[in-house]
């Protein structure tokens, strides 16, 4: 058996110990806990010694700009797609769908993989490409969700400039973004990881080293499988990760990159799951539409749709990414990432053309 093929293995075993924990977990805070003990405890840590122990270049500002690019890529592509599955962009699915399917969540559904596949510097890489879907979440996303709002809600009552003012304060303050603002000041000065006091480096080891158990325990005990419009939900995103591959397909060939590991990377990135954040703004207008008693059919967005979006979202790319980096060097190659890319697309949209085909014919 290959070392890579027993890496899965292992990795799906522990996702298995968590759905067998499911049981144990009665309620969502307890779920959460898991989520907060990943996100601002072992995830940080594991960025802080990727990023100290990496040389540092000005040419890796082109990481986040990349990233960023996907963000935007995705924010003005996926929705052209809307009309073949039978949804209006101006509508509260249409206008969900528009803030979910573009962001990224890194550092759940593909962190612990890349850690374990390509190593650590490929995490740093992947904390600094990070950045740029930070911005894109944070910032602009809001921006949009403030101004879906008050078009639906004909309201000007908020004021942008202090929510925004508060976002900004809300990202400098995230354990995440501390680390990798410390880990680049301490850069800056000329440490290094090892440079740092033994004790410090031994508690950063031992918390990092709790990343990758926790993360697929915790896909294990939170997803969620028995929702509605489940097969509409897992065909847009078998979409989005196809119309994704062929965007990475392209930004390879375009850079003419040839090392495999950063091939791989820029693979697997853009096949995250959708971020948290995008429904924490939905969350927030939607509270501000029940405080003026705005049915749920005339609301700016769907609260429900984007919570199924998300459930279903870790464990598809959780499942994508650990297959994709399980084969070795088999994705290593523009043609083979490409042709993936069109299947995945055509596997996604198929069963939604006939299921609707079959609609019409039966009602004529």
């Amino acid at each position: 058996m290959s070392e890579a093929l027993q890496k899965a293995i292992t990795l799906l075993a522990l996702i298995g110990l968590g759905l067998i924990l499911r049981s144990k977990f009665k309620n969502k805070e307890q779920t959460n806990g898991i989520k907060e003990m990943v996100l601002s405890v072992a995830l940080p840590a594991t960025i802080f010694i990727a990023l100290m122990k990496i040389d540092v270049d000005a040419k890796l500002i082109v990481v986040p700009a990349l990233t960023l690019l996907f963000n935007f890529f995705m924010y003005f592509t996926a929705p052209l797609a809307f009309p073949f599955f039978g949804i209006e962009k101006d509508s509260s699915m249409g206008r969900t769908l528009v803030m979910l399917l573009p962001s990224l969540a890194p550092g759940l559904s593909c962190f612990p993989f890349i850690a374990e596949f390509l190593g650590e510097k490929s995490v740093a890489m992947a904390a600094l490409g990070d950045v740029g879907n930070k911005f894109f979440v944070l910032i602009f996303l809001y921006v949009i969700a403030m101004n879906m709002f008050l078009k639906n809600t004909k309201s000007e009552e908020t004021k942008m400039g202090e929510k925004i003012k508060s976002l900004l304060m809300n990202l400098v303050q995230e354990p995440i973004n501390i680390i990798i603002i410390s880990a680049a000041v301490l850069l800056s000065l000329g440490l290094n990881f090892k440079a740092l006091p033994m004790i410090v480096q031994e508690v950063f080891d031992k918390t990092s080293a709790m990343m990758t158990p926790l993360v697929l325990i915790f896909i294990g005990v939170a997803v969620q499988l028995k929702q509605r419009k489940k097969r509409l939900i897992a065909s847009l995103l078998v979409f989005r990760a196809g119309l994704t591959m062929l965007f990475s397909a392209a930004v390879i060939t375009l850079l003419g990159i040839h090392d495999p590991t950063m091939i791989l990377l820029a693979t697997v990135i853009p096949l995250s799951s959708a971020s948290f954040w995008p429904f924490a703004h939905i969350s927030a207008f939607n509270s501000r539409e029940e405080a003026l008693e705005i049915p749920k059919e005339r609301r700016t967005f769907n609260a429900e749709l984007a919570v199924l979006v998300m459930a279903f979202s870790l464990p598809f790319s959780t499942l994508l990414i650990l297959g994709i980096l399980s084969t070795g060097t088999f994705f290593a190659h523009t043609s083979t990432i490409a042709i993936s890319g069109i299947v995945l697309m055509l596997v996604g949209f198929v069963p939604t053309f006939l299921g609707r085909k079959t609609v019409r014919l039966s009602k004529a």
